[in-house]
């Protein structure tokens, strides 16, 4: 606890207490292909009871710095307002059309297979995650125009990154291994904003610690208080459940694919097998017991679904009981 209060300047409560990332780890940058003509997005409507809703979310962002009002934008998106659990709304970008601009960045993300391999067999355990991760790094100033958004309290633009925008994660990656290179696979595991600290004994657990905070400090990188969990055995990690001892499958991954029903077309199809393939460590010979559907996945062949398809499927889930 006293090595919390030492360095509670690490972590950030809400929008107010994030500074932002050292710029020259990572700043955003937007590649639009120059055929690429802007699109001015017309002004959707709200109902009424929305837009005070709209207005005050609007009214945190230029609070929190994240945005800046803009004149005479080339591109303009619209906003989506999305309900929360809590009945409160987000004010979300639709930047499908300015995403489509962009090229995709390929710098590799980390494999997740591997990642949690490398965190099983530790004593001790830490995992933090990035409080507004994506809005803790700043656009490139040439781009923030770019991003400008119409809301019925006028036109703004992004001074950090958004989460909706293209190429988010790999930025976000690309400066967690910027910041951690000398920790990473070591002490460190991190996939975009989800970082684990990891120790072979627990004894030195608070050495590590003590060293990413360290560091975390001085690239001013703010971890979410809410969603961290210090010196633990075990949690769920990238979809697995991960311990001292080994892997062990989430147990929601079996439920959501027992709760799919038939598919009706080749894309559910393809979703049922991507829940599949997502655990297929713990499926023996999983390509074998996929083969009935094979058939099925060819370019041009009819989507016929027959009883021999029906009772494979109901087979695997069956198997996954």
């Amino acid at each position: 606890m006293s090595l919390l209060c030492e360095y509670h300047d690490i972590f950030a409560w809400n929008y107010t207490e994030i500074s932002g990332l050292d710029p020259r780890v990572a700043v955003h940058k937007l590649v639009v292909h120059p055929s690429v003509r802007p699109v001015k997005q017309s002004q959707r409507r709200f109902r009424p009871e929305l837009i005070p809703e709209i207005e005050k979310e609007v009214d945190k962002l230029i609070a929190a710095n994240f945005i800046r009002e803009v004149n005479y934008p080339y591109w303009i998106s619209n906003i989506v307002p999305v309900k929360k659990n809590i009945g409160q709304i987000r004010v979300c970008v639709d930047f499908r059309i300015l995403n489509k601009a962009c090229p995709k960045d390929d710098f590799p993300l980390p494999i997740t297979e591997l990642m949690v391999d490398a965190t099983t067999g530790h004593e001790a355990l830490s995992f933090m995650d990035g409080s507004s991760g994506y809005n803790q790094i700043r656009m490139d100033p040439k781009d923030e125009e770019l991003t400008a958004f119409c809301t019925p309290k006028g036109i703004f633009c992004y001074k950090v990154m958004s989460f909706e925008l293209k190429n988010g994660g790999t930025t976000y990656q690309r400066a967690m291994q910027n910041i951690f290179d000398d920790f990473l696979h070591k002490r460190v595991e991190c996939y975009v904003d989800d970082l684990v600290v990891k120790t072979k004994q627990r004894s030195d657990h608070l050495l590590d610690l003590r060293a990413v905070f360290k560091r975390l400090q001085r690239f001013q990188l703010k971890m979410n208080p809410l969603k961290c969990a210090f010196g633990i055995t075990l949690r769920k990690f990238l979809g697995f459940i991960v311990h001292h001892r080994g892997i062990e499958i989430d147990q929601s991954k079996i439920n959501a694919i027992q709760k799919m029903s038939e598919p009706r077309n080749i894309s559910e199809l393809k979703s049922f097998q991507g829940h599949l393939a997502y655990i297929r460590r713990f499926i023996s010979n999983l390509a074998k017991r996929c083969q009935p559907f094979s058939c099925l996945m060819k370019k041009d062949m009819p989507f016929e679904w027959d009883e021999s398809f029906r009772n494979a499927f109901n087979n695997k889930k069956a198997y996954l009981t």
